[in-house]
């Protein structure tokens, strides 16, 4: 047998095998169409080695042709080109008050000096959140997508976390236990990934990280100043088989969940702190002074994408984050600014493209407030929140980057990092597989209570 042959076979056996396995585990993710194109490719395959084998055996110059094709395509594909010259991590120049965000400004109340004083500040806020305040609101029984089981989950979820922050009360212990910064380092990500920690990262605590303002409770109005050296920022997984109904009940109830749980490992770790007698501070869900995305993205757990937040490299958007800020002795981890990131987002819109809101920019990064970025408009955003009775979550599901972090998903991030070519390819074939705007699943039957 010649080498040809032999080269052939074995090329065509790994791409059957790997369109075999590609297919095994889109089924497995109960993501029917992936699986039925993935089974067609290999069915091809499995024709077109036949073919070579038992038909055009002594077609040497076909053989030769394809061969040359495969390791083109294997060069263009894998190797290593970026492409990313043109984009830059960048940061604020300006801080941000609290009271201008949309979450802040919902729980104004007409009649009342904070609700006058604001909208005199800012009159172009005043008829969108006023048409906002007219619709029956997150978690209401009179919302689109209202199911009792599910939205009274995430009220226990949300009140629970609120009642969290009476922790922050807790005195710091008198004694003070002598730390090192690497080892404290090292035991504070052990311990928060082994109790729940998706990803967990330390950064020096800047002044674009904080809002200038509280906007919220008692405290609204006071400002806030850097009182603590360095930040931890704690990532949770949201599931993705929870999300998938997005923007369904099931949304707002995980969504909730995981602020909770990255509630209680930021409330947990601060305690920790304070009782080896340093200073912390958790910001949790509710209760921020700092801007939760810019501190992850710093401690090296992502970049900031179209849709505003955080992307981690492993499962794209679907995070909750908390922060701790501290003065305990900590090292930092490497910043990790993945600019391929960046440019898939620039290419993908995919977001954009579902978004029942249309909230989500399809133009490509805007200089705004000092930095090249992208800025969704978050009064329409609130405002479909308001109708459907859900935090929505559907830009965050169908990002390519949101898909399970198995080894087949893994391999086509690998592949949109290393390559600019398998970047835009990968754009086009995540259409191909799941849909330019793919469909809504439904409930599943268990979270149903009638």
């Amino acid at each position: 047998m010649a080498y040809s042959d032999i080269l052939i076979r074995v090329i065509c056996s790994i791409f059957l095998l790997f369109f075999l396995a590609g297919a095994v585990t889109s089924f497995l993710e109960k993501e029917i169409r992936a699986g039925i194109i993935l089974l067609a490719t290999s069915f091809f395959i499995s024709i077109l080695l036949l073919l070579f084998i038992c038909i055009l055996p002594e077609y040497q110059v076909l053989k030769l042709i394809f061969l040359s094709v495969c390791l083109l395509a294997m060069i263009v594909v894998f190797f290593p080109v970026s492409g990313t010259k043109r984009y830059n991590f960048e940061t604020p120049t300006k801080r941000f008050h609290e009271a201008d965000a949309v979450l802040s400004r919902r729980i104004l109340q007409a009649g009342t000096s904070d609700y006058n004083s604001y909208y005199e500040k800012h009159p172009e806020h005043k008829n969108p959140d006023n048409q906002a305040r007219n619709q029956p609101g997150l978690l209401s029984s009179k919302s689109k997508y209202f199911d009792s089981g599910t939205f009274s989950a995430a009220e226990a979820n949300f009140i629970i976390t609120d009642h969290l922050y009476a922790l922050a009360t807790l005195q710091i212990n008198k004694k003070q236990t002598r730390v090192e910064g690497d080892k404290t380092k090292k035991f504070i990500e052990k311990w928060m990934l082994q109790t729940g920690a998706h990803s967990i990262g330390f950064t020096a605590l800047k002044d674009y990280h904080l809002y200038s303002y509280k906007g919220r409770g008692q405290e609204s109005g006071q400002s806030i100043e850097k009182d603590m050296p360095h930040a931890i920022a704690i990532a949770v997984e949201m599931d993705h088989d929870m999300m998938k109904p997005a923007p369904a009940g099931t949304t707002v109830m995980e969504s909730s969940e995981q602020y909770l749980q990255s509630g209680i490992l930021a409330s947990k770790l601060t305690t920790y702190i304070k009782e080896l007698g340093y200073a912390a501070k958790a910001h949790i869900d509710g209760h921020y002074e700092v801007i939760c995305p810019l501190v992850a993205a710093d401690a090296g757990l992502g970049i900031i994408g179209r849709m505003g937040l955080l992307m981690t490299p492993g499962i794209g958007p679907r995070v909750r984050i908390a922060v701790v800020t501290t003065d305990i002795p900590l090292e930092y981890s490497d910043a990790n600014h993945d600019l391929t990131m960046l440019d898939f987002c620039n290419r993908c819109k995919k977001c954009a493209r579902v978004c029942p809101a249309n909230a989500i920019p399809l133009t490509s990064m805007k200089e705004l407030e000092g930095a090249y970025r992208w800025k969704i408009n978050s009064e329409r955003c609130y405002h479909f929140w308001t109708i459907s009775g859900t935090d929505c979550g559907r830009c965050v599901i169908s990002c390519p980057y949101a898909h399970p972090n198995n080894w087949f998903h893994q391999f086509i991030r690998w592949g949109i990092k290393n390559n600019l070519v398998f970047r835009v390819m990968a754009v086009k074939l995540d259409d191909i597989f799941y849909g330019k705007k793919p469909k809504i699943k439904t409930l599943p039957n268990w979270v149903k209570l009638k």
